[in-house]
């Protein structure tokens, strides 16, 4: 009977955001008044646009450097890309690959240069890469703002500020703008499907599943569960960890071409600035850690986060009257659920310590010993 009451309360402890998400949804969707076919349009909507961005997030965890808040490094070289070929008026489905390929070398070195800060911080990987974050945002704002039309040539009139240089504070993406998600219509009632979306999305769910089957995903894992062991074993530790941070901004790049293309508008100046930390909350609702992350994590907790973000606000207008009180919540949201999701796995490993401790001593659970 203990043994069962024991594993109930670990089940609770391990899923305790998602259970508190799903509570707050089931309270949330009948008050906000949407109808069903609203919320799962928005659903499928925000699933295609998000989940490349959130995904790109699960190689550095399996390498133990936990949460990359540094994912905005990728959004950012993802940003130049869509800046070039709207200067060079390349437009469709080529210009959305020329972006990607554009971005793809900066993503690359700007890996590189996150990967050797954060070998620098071990154990503080997650608010290093915030930092970090904040520190190349300086650099890409120098760039765009004053080095574009002085120092890089920038052609295209309409994408420059009026003085001659520096990159307008919207640029429009009409040229792209859900090139992808159109490419093959589905419609269900009223319903739109972006199936080629999903289906990039789907190929990177397996790349993931068959990277984590390699020798390099294997000697990812063997680093993050510890690194001692793993550079007795002869793996390159340094090394691993700098090509797993590369592999994740690569992929951000790549996550926000496509959630810009699914918007057709870019803010020049701050798309890519909540990038990681939205994708970061989402993550941790659908019960990652900062030592655990799954694809169905991932879905899980971007359906849960939106599904928030959109109810919020009518269900906090139909309670009180006014929508300002779900925008708050919104951004509550967003800040507070990585505070608590963290505290949550403090406190979730310091319970499996002792979980660990009391079966080595051969008690069925921790209350026995009391």
């Amino acid at each position: 009977m203990d043994n069962k009451k024991d594993k109930l309360s670990h089940f609770f402890i391990s899923n305790a955001v998602p259970i508190i998400f799903i509570i707050l949804s089931a309270i949330s969707i009948p008050i906000s008044g949407f109808s069903p076919e609203y919320l799962i349009q928005e659903m499928i909507i925000r699933l295609s646009r998000n989940s490349f961005l959130v995904l790109s997030l699960l190689i550095p965890v399996i390498a133990g450097m936990g949460l990359n808040f540094g994912i905005v490094l990728g959004a950012m070289a993802g940003q130049i890309g869509l800046i070039f070929i709207t200067d060079w008026g390349i437009v469709g489905i080529s210009g959305l690959f020329l972006a990607m390929i554009i971005s793809t070398p900066i993503a690359i070195l700007l890996g590189i240069l996150g990967g050797i800060i954060l070998n620098r911080a071990k154990g503080r990987e997650t608010v290093t890469s915030y930092i970090l974050g904040f520190f190349i945002n300086g650099v890409y704002q120098i760039i765009v703002l004053y080095g574009m039309g002085n120092i890089i040539p920038i052609t295209n009139k309409n994408i420059l500020l009026p003085r001659g240089y520096g990159i307008r504070n919207a640029i429009d993406l009409n040229g792209i703008r859900r090139v992808l998600d159109d490419l093959i219509p589905l419609n269900i009632g009223n319903i739109r499907i972006p199936i080629m979306t999903f289906v990039v999305i789907a190929i990177l769910c397996i790349i993931i599943v068959w990277f984590r089957k390699t020798k390099l995903g294997q000697d990812m894992k063997a680093v993050g569960q510890d690194m001692e062991v793993a550079r007795s074993s002869g793996i390159a530790v340094e090394r691993t960890r700098i090509l797993s941070i590369i592999i994740s901004t690569v992929f951000a790049a790549f996550g926000q071409i496509l959630f810009l293309q699914n918007i057709g508008t870019m803010n020049t100046y701050n798309s890519h600035e909540q990038i990681g930390m939205f994708s970061i909350a989402a993550l941790l609702i659908g019960g990652a850690s900062v030592i655990k992350a799954t694809i169905p994590n991932a879905f899980l907790g971007i359906i849960l986060f939106h599904m928030m973000f959109v109810v919020s606000p009518r269900a906090g207008k139909e309670l009180i009257g006014s929508a300002m009180l779900g925008e708050f919540f919104r951004v509550f949201i967003s800040y507070g659920i990585i505070a608590i999701s963290l505290a949550l796995h403090a406190w979730r490993r310091q319970k499996d310590k002792e979980r660990a401790r009391f079966e080595f001593r051969g008690d069925t659970s921790p209350s026995d010993n009391n």
